[in-house]
């Protein structure tokens, strides 16, 4: 029998883990609560056995043709003056091979799907209770639906994760919010990922995209963990705020706000949940094991957890042989690749001119000659993987044969 899986979320994780579930002949509807496919967002990149996984969905090559052109990432000062230069060619360096989009990416895989997918968009997941070999779900729009399998992969403020797993997990705040919005290009403006750091807390970040605009992101301090509901105008008021007077783009970021219609403004939490699972349903990506962007392995771990999870739900029969599975394989992996630098993200802040030299003095240090070789001399080299991605049958080829 065709098992009916739901999962709610529609970014990386969940449309990642449909195709795998479709692609093995089970029946699946995403749900996500904006009332469209959100393609806006910053720059990510995929590594390791993410790589593998893209290119097993014949997904490389297209996502190569999206690469967002950057050229590596430089540190600069209030006078727009380089003070280190990271080329994506160097050995230090944070801009990766695989750079896209991230609404690019989740739409790639979005149209990789199987057509039998179902999506519902302006909607979301209110209440779970067990029913037998079913999950009762109940929705904030429309009537209530049974499903076999129910997958949370909505996110690091996944409400339906407090549904599956309770009290068993931890959000640990970092101290500091993170910003993301589009605005437009200017003639000055280059294909760098430029970093400015400001002496009041706050660092602002301007990255190329391959359509014609630049992705800016705000970070600063804040002891809020955890803030009322933000309008859109409430969200300006926050950037303009800590914008204003901050040196280099500043002015410009916070004057191009206003005809910005689209911001994601809120604080950075790592979710780590003791269990990933509870009776039918089961969380994945950022829902599971957000990592935040300080580690660069959000989109990684999101697109090899869900690969792993479909494969093992179509590998098993028994749903809970399939969780454990799941975790056994992944858990390990997805907890190291949450380890952050000792000091971090508290280095990168400065609220002094003193510290703000600092910084700066670090980053031309580490972009130095002599630092690259000596980095050279250690590197395991990037392009290999520290996740062995384990090897799958297709259930839907191997019932038809």
């Amino acid at each position: 029998m065709t098992k009916k899986v739901l999962i709610s979320g529609a970014s990386i994780s969940g449309p990642t883990t449909a195709y795998w579930l479709a692609r093995n002949g089970f029946d699946v509807t995403v749900l996500e609560r904006a009332s469209e496919l959100r393609l806006g967002g910053q720059n990510i990149d995929i590594t390791d056995a993410a790589r593998d996984i893209v290119e097993l969905m014949g997904l490389r090559d297209a996502i190569a043709d999206r690469h967002t052109g950057e050229k590596g990432l430089r540190f600069v000062d209030e006078d727009g003056e380089v003070q280190g230069s990271f080329p994506v060619d160097q050995e230090v360096t944070w801009t990766r091979e695989v750079e896209i989009l991230r609404g690019d990416l989740a739409k790639l895989i979005v149209d990789a799907c199987p057509d039998s997918v179902d999506w519902r968009f302006g909607d979301h997941i209110t209440a779970l209770e067990e029913e037998g070999d079913k999950v009762r779900v109940e929705f904030a729009e429309g009537e209530a639906e049974t499903f076999d399998i129910v997958v949370a992969a909505d996110g690091m403020n996944s409400g339906t994760r407090d549904l599956i797993v309770g009290d068993d997990q931890t959000e640990d705040y970092l101290g500091c919010w993170a910003s993301y919005f589009t605005i437009p290009r200017y003639e000055r403006d280059n294909d760098w990922w430029n970093w400015y750091t400001s002496s009041n807390g706050i660092i602002v970040f301007l990255r190329p995209d391959n359509q014609g605009t630049i992705r800016a992101s705000v970070n600063f301090l804040s002891d809020d963990s955890n803030p009322d509901h933000m309008s859109l105008e409430d969200k300006k008021r926050i950037l303009k705020d800590k914008l204003r007077g901050s040196g280099w783009e500043s002015d410009r970021v916070a004057h191009d706000l206003d005809g910005v219609d689209d911001i994601f403004l809120g604080p950075l939490h790592q979710v780590k949940a003791d269990r990933w699972s509870s009776g039918r349903c089961v969380l994945t990506g950022d829902a599971a094991y957000c990592p935040t962007p300080y580690t660069g392995m959000g989109t990684t771990l999101a697109i090899i957890g869900s690969y792993i999870l479909a494969n093992e739900l179509a590998a098993h029969d028994d749903h809970k042989a399939a969780f454990d599975k799941y975790e056994r394989k992944f858990r390990d992996f997805a907890e190291k690749s949450q380890k952050l630098w000792p000091g971090v993200p508290d280095l990168a802040y400065a609220e002094s001119e003193w510290k703000k030299y600092l910084i700066n003095l670090g980053a031309g240090l580490a972009a130095s000659a002599p630092m690259q070789k000596l980095v050279a001399l250690f590197d395991g080299g990037d392009d290999e993987n520290d996740f062995e991605l384990p090897k799958y049958e297709n259930r839907a080829a191997r019932e038809t044969a």
